[in-house]
């Protein structure tokens, strides 16, 4: 290699660099300026000459872990996307492994109408439903609304990662003796561990954000941490410092389960990018 070429690629790998830093700085300022704008007084948030160099104070997070709404609604946002995102998993992942493997080109395409239809126009007919029903402002109503995005969503993924599965194994149980869901269950399903984590994390973070369903279904008690977040925001006045306190606090079960399904979550990306 010359070394005008050496020089080429030198100066193409900075270029790359200094790119993905641009980038990982654009998307990383609001959550530097939030984090720190939790540790300020609502002057301080307000005042545009007060920077990252402030006293910093924990009065935002002691008046809302004292109020103890937060907690309350993290916990409620924590059960209804773990039951919601279980639940689809558990519809969806057959499913899924149904339709790619058998090539029902058909089913396929109505998930994918059922992954475009907007969710908040069926707002009005669910609330007429459940609320005849009896079922809104609880838990129930909840788990059901976020899995009417969550299976569809789990569905979508896993279709192409079970289509690029190679048949050939579960051929090979068949012919041991095992059942095709048998074969499913005990060689292709483990085969498909991160593809699941990733459809799972992907529902469970949709789940944990979503604002619309639970501003209509919840109450008081069963309210998640959207709906908190947004009781901070009132007609006269916004409580910014509270409000980036929560915001953080809120962000951390997110962060968390990403780092624990890091290795998961990038094999089934990666899977689901290779495969065909």
């Amino acid at each position: 290699m010359t070394a005008t070429a050496r020089r080429g690629r030198r100066a193409l790998s900075w270029l790359r660099g200094a790119t993905i830093g641009v980038v990982m700085l654009f998307f990383a300022l609001p959550m530097v300026w939030m984090f720190a704008a939790a540790f300020k007084t609502n002057v301080q948030v307000t005042d545009p000459g007060v920077g990252l160099w402030f006293s910093p104070t924990l009065e935002n997070f002691r008046s809302i872990l004292h109020d103890g709404q937060v907690i309350t609604s993290m916990g409620n946002s924590l059960l209804v996307g773990v039951v919601s995102t279980a639940l689809s998993a558990l519809l969806a992942v057959p499913a899924a492994w149904a339709v790619g493997r058998f090539r029902m080109h058909r089913t396929g395409s109505l998930i994918l109408v059922a992954r475009i239809v907007p969710a908040i126009s069926l707002l009005v007919p669910w609330y007429y439903l459940f609320a005849r029903l009896g079922l809104v402002g609880s838990y129930t109503v909840l788990v059901l609304s976020q899995m009417f995005v969550s299976v569809p969503l789990i569905m979508w993924i896993m279709i192409s990662f079970f289509a690029g599965l190679p048949i050939e194994l579960e051929e090979a149980a068949r012919t041991d003796g095992l059942s095709a869901f048998g074969a499913f269950w005990r060689i292709t399903l483990p085969l498909a561990a991160p593809g699941t984590a990733t459809a799972c994390l992907l529902a469970f973070v949709f789940s944990w954000n979503n604002f619309m369903f639970a501003l209509v279904f919840a109450d008081d008690r069963t309210q998640t941490v959207p709906v908190t977040l947004f009781n901070f925001i009132s007609y006269a006045s916004t409580d910014w410092g509270g409000l980036m306190a929560a915001a953080t606090l809120i962000t951390v079960p997110v962060v968390v389960a990403a780092i624990l399904g890091q290795k998961y979550l990038v094999a089934g990306l990666t899977s689901g990018a290779s495969k065909g």
